[in-house]
């Protein structure tokens, strides 16, 4: 996805893998920061497999205001993102931007206005927002007349889920090491994505500073295996 060109939620909706992929994917970017950074707050990606008795959540937080959250569910997955710097903030009008939630399924409904995603108020936080049902061919997005000169990313969409559409290990790297400013070791990263369990070696090609029995609890949060 070229980050040089327009990017809508609609292009990222293109990009998107399927439900199965995209939560594992999660969980082993929510693996890798789990070593990378040990303390809870510093972490972009989690990863909660019993947000509750049939849902599952990942999320992202960036410390300046911008967040995403994807459900997996039996219904199927509902993602919402939050660009603070967007045009279609809901502050801008005092609600979502037209379209943006307004297509979202019943099945689905509930996350629209789950006080989790939303502010104090009950606003829905959300300027990007996809689903796709269980067994659905395709993410889909609501039919959105996105403001003009907005820039080439309105909704935030492109920077918000970049390492979803650009699954790669060099991808997640090259992030890590610019939000760490510390190399991150390719071969651990592979091995993570390729979702295997970790061991202590890969920890401390990752970290030096944690040990795998230090991991113990974030792993179980995560539903990621250590052997």
């Amino acid at each position: 996805m070229r980050l040089d060109a327009r990017v809508t939620v609609h292009d990222v909706a293109r990009q998107l893998p399927g439900i199965e992929v995209l939560r594992e994917h999660c969980r082993a970017m929510a693996a890798l920061e789990a070593v990378l950074s040990p303390g809870w707050e510093a972490r972009y990606y989690s990863f909660d497999q019993r947000w509750s008795a049939t849902e599952s959540v990942a999320s992202m937080r960036n410390g300046s205001g911008d967040e995403y959250s994807i459900v997996f569910s039996p219904a199927g997955a509902y993602v919402r993102g939050f660009d603070h710097e967007s045009p279609m903030s809901p502050y801008v009008e005092d609600g979502p931007w037209p379209g943006v939630v307004d297509e979202v399924p019943g099945v689905f409904r509930a996350y629209v206005e789950e006080p989790a995603f939303s502010d104090e108020d009950g606003m829905p936080v959300v300027t990007a927002c996809l689903w796709r049902e269980a067994g659905g061919e395709a993410w889909k997005a609501g039919e959105i007349e996105f403001p003009e000169r907005a820039g080439r990313d309105p909704d935030g969409a492109g920077q918000l889920f970049g390492l979803l559409a650009d699954r790669s290990p060099e991808a997640f790297r090259r992030w890590a090491e610019d939000y760490y400013e510390k190399p991150v070791d390719l071969e651990a990263v592979r091995y993570v994505f390729a979702g295997r369990p970790l061991t202590e070696e890969v920890v401390t090609a990752l970290n030096a500073d944690v040990g795998l029995p230090d991991l113990a609890g974030e792993l179980a949060v995560i539903g990621w295996p250590a052997g």
